[in-house]
């Protein structure tokens, strides 16, 4: 038996919360085009995402250590594939769309520089006077321009749903950013789930990752109130701590942080009443939260990682190397824009240099960026 679009389209609306976003009452695409057969709007995003050159590269862009340091630390894709698993655990638990949360899951850092944070930085510098740079607004421009794959038409032509969660994804590290997405309203519950899931996803990630790398020692968050919730739900008492030892802690973790958000999401929707996606989009704040007891303890973790991991000497190192490579790089290929690649240079025609560089060095991975770098400043290097 096939399943087909419509029979999909119907379950959704059978089995779905009426605050979800269903995919046959999308307000369609940029560019008209004829549904597919078997696969809803929202599938046919997140195929279309997963096959971008942008998603590829994600695989060699940092999250917090650079690719080569090690073949176990999370990268720009593994974070974002976590943030994808979370998220939908959380939709199907809320009744949401988990089809809408997994494409706007896995577009949510299409955008993001090699070397993570300190590239954005460093982006946002150099282009201070010609527009600026920021990886919400950039990924909206891979999906809407720079991802070339259709005769027809510039980008993916992706559903106006999943270009608002890309255009409005908002953490303490993600500001949102879409005057062209009604601005004054919240975004869908689904692009809501995406950021609590983004954040459930860093700080477990990066306190794993962290505590892999010997930068952070077991004892050293033991006043937070988090770890020793965690560390007491799973009998750790201070002794040896092995690696499966950290395995159920972050695990757990995990399960705690997405439970809170499941029941205090449930909370507000109740409270608020809201029973339409506009309903949803129209209130004063999030539905999809932490409680404040969490918000609490999830601000105190990110204060120490702040502290012992973001701060850290070896991640400084890596952040000043990441801001020396970008900045002479950009610097270089604005004042000889002969040194860009020929098909980047055609660009120029249409789009100020500025701009192309711009794009040019956003879409490197970590190991691009400093091959480029060796070959440009390094006299012994081929070209």
């Amino acid at each position: 038996m096939i399943l087909r679009r419509e029979q999909l389209e119907e379950m959704e609306a059978e089995r779905l919360a009426p605050y979800a976003m269903l995919s046959r009452n999308s307000r369609g695409r940029a560019h008209p085009e004829a549904e597919h057969p078997y696969r809803t709007a929202f599938q046919r995003d997140r195929d279309r995402i997963l096959h971008t050159t942008a998603f590829r590269r994600l695989e060699y862009k940092t999250q917090v250590f650079v690719n080569y340091e090690g073949d176990y630390y999370r990268t720009r894709l593994t974070h974002t594939l976590e943030v994808a698993q979370i998220g939908r655990t959380i939709a199907r638990a809320m009744g949401a769309n988990e089809d809408l949360v997994e494409a706007i899951s896995l577009a949510h850092d299409l955008g993001h520089t090699p070397f993570g944070h300190s590239g954005e930085e460093t982006l946002h510098k150099l282009m201070a006077n010609h527009g600026g740079f920021d990886h919400n607004r950039q990924g909206l421009r891979i999906v809407e321009q720079l991802e070339n794959r259709y005769p027809d038409f510039r980008g993916l032509n992706l559903t106006w749903e999943v270009r608002e969660g890309i255009a409005k994804h908002a953490t303490e590290y993600d500001k949102g950013s879409g005057p062209d997405y009604e601005p004054e309203k919240r975004a869908t519950i689904e692009g809501q789930i995406v950021n609590a899931a983004d954040e459930i996803a860093y700080n477990a990630h990066d306190l794993d990752d962290g505590l892999r790398a010997g930068l952070i020692a077991p004892a050293d968050p033991a006043e937070l109130t988090l770890w020793q919730r965690v560390c007491e739900s799973v009998g750790w008492d201070g002794g040896e701590f092995t690696d499966m030892t950290r395995h159920r802690i972050i695990r757990r973790l995990i399960g705690l942080e997405v439970t809170d958000v499941i029941e205090e999401t449930d909370r507000r929707l109740r409270a608020s009443g809201a029973d339409s996606v506009e309903s949803v989009r129209s209130l004063g704040e999030d539905v999809v939260a932490f409680s404040e007891k969490m918000t609490a303890m999830n601000r105190a973790l990110k204060d120490f990682l702040m502290a012992h991991l973001y701060r850290h000497y070896r991640v400084a190192r890596m952040a000043a190397k990441a801001t020396r490579v970008i900045s002479e790089l950009f610097q270089a290929y604005v004042r000889d824009p002969a040194q860009l690649p020929t098909s980047t240079q055609r660009l120029i025609e249409h789009e100020n240099l500025h701009r192309v560089v711009c794009d040019y060095i956003a879409g490197m991975t970590d190991r691009y960026a400093l091959e480029e770098y060796a070959k440009l400043f390094d006299p012994y290097k081929r070209v």
